[in-house]
């Protein structure tokens, strides 16, 4: 494969991985914004069900040298900053 194919795949992985992630996000967003259900165990379910399915991507993709491992880790790490706000949040409004 040449050197541009193998590029493109990476550039189209990681664009890929950072739309899964942007989804995870607007989840973050949507309960810090509404803090309705404050530990709600359904949404808590999904968002730890979408956070590990993101991990395995990446975990898919740094395996097959699509992207850097720290690349990867940075945008887990970025989600769960968001992840740690909301916990936050949610526990000060009980």
């Amino acid at each position: 494969m040449s050197k541009e194919a193998v590029t493109g795949h990476s550039e189209k992985a990681y664009a890929l991985l950072k739309a899964d992630a942007n989804k995870i996000l607007k989840l973050i967003d949507v309960q810090m914004t509404n803090l309705t259900m404050p530990q709600c165990p359904l949404y808590e379910e999904v968002l730890d069900t979408q956070m590990f399915g993101l991990s395995r991507e990446i975990d898919f993709a740094i395996r097959l040298e699509l992207i850097e491992e720290e690349l990867g880790k940075q945008l887990l790490s970025e989600l769960e900053r968001e992840l740690a706000a909301l916990h936050e949040a949610s526990t000060k409004r009980l």
